[in-house]
């Protein structure tokens, strides 16, 4: 029997699977540790989010110490290259890359302001707009990928929960 990689019938190249509030699901291996990255990088790239929900202390959302957690704890993006994780959480070298930049940038502010610092602490760092910037561009890859607009307003924790905990 001949294994034809990227043939017609394959879920990994260029036809999605189903999906769960728009995110494939059995498009990459490790998809529950996808939805917390992008989770993570979509509240840190929405100034909007930030201001409304993050400074106005409203419940369900965390706080940037939640999002940088979500970004790296499973991951260990802190400690080694997304790379690592091409094909598994990220689909490419370009989704790995801008996810690192964005890792750089925003561990780099939350190692100088404190993990325990205020948010506004992070809004007010010279290095903010930065690594929001950086943020964005790896969300708009990472949704845009999983079918997704990167424009709607991020998902509550609830809501990451239960989909991560479902399929």
């Amino acid at each position: 029997m001949t294994v034809q990689q990227g043939s017609e019938n394959s879920s990994r190249r260029g036809r999605r699977s189903s999906t769960m509030g728009g995110m494939p699901l059995n498009d990459m291996p490790w998809w529950r540790w996808r939805s917390n990255v992008r989770s993570a990088l979509h509240m840190l790239s929405d100034p909007v989010f930030h201001h409304e929900c993050w400074l106005a202390g409203q419940e369900g959302y965390g706080d940037v110490t939640d999002a940088v957690y979500r970004l790296v704890e499973d991951t260990w993006l802190d400690s080694w290259s997304a790379d690592k994780y091409i094909g598994t959480i990220f689909r490419d070298a370009d989704e790995a890359a801008l996810v690192d930049g964005a890792v750089l940038r925003v561990l780099r502010i939350m190692h100088q302001v404190g993990a325990d610092a205020p948010v506004s602490a992070y809004l007010e760092h010279h290095g903010w707009p930065e690594a929001v910037r950086a943020a964005r561009e790896a969300h708009v890859l990472l949704a845009g990928n999983d079918g997704e607009d990167p424009d709607t307003p991020p998902r509550s924790l609830d809501v990451l929960r239960i989909m991560t905990r479902s399929a």
